[in-house]
């Protein structure tokens, strides 16, 4: 008899993350794999773009859950994912990353005493005004089986007391998608469409509470965009645009000549801005490992991280909104002293789904 293994996504990062191991499973007889979509993202080019793009089964069961609060969408999706696991039985479920369409997910399942998986566990910025810190602790206590991207996650772990049998050091599965269809992102050439040059522009993502929801906050790092002295592309997450327009921010984004705000790109697009890009500056833990892969300075929006990996092996630097450093930074970048990527960055993404798969088919006898 099959085996059911349900892949619960939700979020933009979450999709990357599933696209490797969905192919992974489905090369064992014995399991059948199913996708559910909590909705926590519902925007097309934010959700079923990426569907297309990475070539993922459509989810078998959408939730449509939307937009709202974290208690509200939290208990919206456990509502409605309860249903689902009623309904199917799942063998296990596989959660990935730390969004609220992670712990939901995981809390149900246990409590149907279905086992779990956690894909990237044990990851830790200590900073708990983060609402992905506490969906990362909560899932890790609750998960059967702790699949761990770098070895800081490992000692993490045995820290807060984790049963070690259930940690497994993997690797990043976000580097092994981005390995996957690194041909496709080449030929994409995305910056064409924009009229600019491979390393001519800088790249910006931001979109974090800590950065958006305070005017202040938001106004410093609009004073960080405005020293930037190159063009700049600004995919723009609709949180960050709706804080903008509610701050009476958005001249001050129009008087900035090289600036050019977007909408969120999709999956390929993204990541060939990101390759032809000179610099990055973000505030997002999933784009660390991404710029680091491909050897693009990333000057991360935040004073801590959750990927240390990627500050100390890749290209990632924390600098907060200051714009003293950034100006230090932006002047090694300018005379091409800016560190690269160690090999320990392009092992991180070797076989990881195989890996993960190898441990499921043990654990699922």
């Amino acid at each position: 008899m099959q085996k059911l293994i349900v892949n619960v996504v939700g979020a933009r990062p979450n999709f990357m993350k599933i696209a490797a191991l969905e192919r992974e499973l489905g090369k064992i007889s014995r399991f059948r794999t199913c996708t559910v979509h909590t909705g926590q993202h519902y925007d097309p080019e934010m959700s079923d773009v990426f569907f297309r793009q990475l070539s993922l089964s459509p989810p078998e069961r959408s939730l449509g859950v939307g937009s709202g609060g974290h208690g509200y969408m939290t208990g919206r999706i456990m509502i409605e994912f309860e249903k689902v696991c009623e309904e199917l039985h799942p063998d296990l479920v596989v959660v990935v990353g730390d969004v609220n369409s992670t712990i939901a997910a995981a809390l149900v399942a246990r409590k149907l005493f279905i086992p779990v998986a956690h894909v990237e566990a044990g990851l830790r910025s200590f900073d708990e005004t983060m609402p992905e810190e506490l969906n990362r602790r909560l899932t890790d206590t609750l998960s059967n089986l702790l699949f761990v991207s770098e070895p800081s996650g490992v000692d993490n772990l045995r820290r807060e007391g984790i049963d070690m049998d259930r940690v497994h050091l993997v690797g990043d599965i976000m580097l092994e998608t981005l390995s996957m269809f690194l041909p496709a992102i080449q030929r994409r050439q995305r910056w064409t469409a924009l009229g600019l040059e491979p390393g001519s522009y800088g790249l910006v993502t931001i979109h974090r509470p800590s950065n958006v929801d305070d005017p202040r906050h938001l106004g410093e790092v609009l004073d960080v965009l405005e020293m930037l002295e190159l063009p700049l592309v600004f995919p723009a997450h609709p949180r960050t645009v709706k804080h903008l327009e509610e701050f009476g921010m958005m001249e001050r984004i129009g008087a900035m000549a090289h600036l050019r705000v977007v909408a969120p790109e999709s999956y390929l697009d993204f990541l060939s801005l990101l390759e032809g890009a000179k610099l990055l500056f973000s505030d997002s833990g999933s784009v660390q490992a991404e710029a680091s892969f491909l050897n693009v300075p990333c000057l991360v929006c935040r004073e801590n991280t959750e990927r240390p990996i990627y500050i100390d092996e890749g290209t990632s630097v924390l600098v907060g909104r200051d714009t003293e450093r950034i100006a230090e930074i932006m002047s090694d970048i300018g005379e091409n002293r800016f560190r690269a990527s160690s090999e320990t960055v392009a092992r991180l993404g070797l076989d990881v789904s195989r890996k993960i798969t190898e441990i499921v088919n043990d654990f699922l006898v």
